[in-house]
């Protein structure tokens, strides 16, 4: 497959995301069509979500980064059989690390990633289901990241797009030491890191009851 052809994501400025040559999209009702290129609602406010209706312009949507936002950093917790890698400032807040194991990833504790709470099997499973690519792990001096599957994208209940697959993200430097494969991209048009998910969505009640 050429470059030409590769599936791709471009967030453009105050305005769409652009997706080009994806083949793989649904949301919880099951696949959605779309052509090979096709306009994606960013702002929040388009009618006809998930595909934008120009109402980021009515609006002054901005796509820049703004102040206050969580640092992109990444931090590692090691413990004898395995290195977990976390960057905070690009996690959307999905929960499925706090909700499915709780003995390592810890609500208001600090540190708040404990890598010795569980086994490393039960660390590993959890991370996999991250789906920001916040959180990822090292062991045996080796880094897992990727995961493998078709490009793809869903739109989540009332939450962001979810990125699996690795099209390109086109204009867009990853978070340090993130995946490139699967990412969260912000759909509500709150986050303060766009074009990342920041879980903003949580807090503005941001509402999509046809996806």
């Amino acid at each position: 497959m050429s470059s030409h052809d590769r599936p791709s994501i471009e967030p453009t400025p105050d305005g769409p995301y652009l997706v080009k040559n994806l083949q793989h999209f649904s949301n919880q009702k099951g696949a959605i069509e779309a052509g090979v290129a096709v306009a994606l609602c960013r702002c929040g406010g388009s009618a006809n979500k998930p595909f934008c209706d120009g109402t980021h312009a009515k609006i002054g949507f901005s796509s820049a980064k703004l102040e206050g936002r969580v640092p992109d950093k990444r931090e590692d917790y090691k413990a004898e059989t395995i290195t977990i890698h976390d960057n905070r400032g690009i996690c959307a807040h999905a929960g499925r690390c706090t909700d499915g194991l709780a003995s390592v990833f810890r609500l208001k504790q600090e540190p708040w990633i404990d890598p010795q709470g569980a086994r490393a099997e039960e660390v590993i499973e959890t991370i996999r289901k991250c789906p920001s690519g916040a959180l990822s792990y090292t062991v045996d001096a080796v880094e897992h990241r990727d995961r493998e599957g078709p490009a793809a994208i869903f739109v989540s209940p009332n939450g962001p797009y979810v990125v699996t697959g690795g099209p390109q993200l086109l204009d867009t430097p990853p978070g340090e030491g993130a995946s490139t494969e699967h990412v969260t991209l912000c759909r509500c048009g709150g986050s303060k890191n766009k074009p990342f998910c920041d879980g903003s969505h949580w807090y503005n009640d941001f509402n999509d009851d046809k996806n």
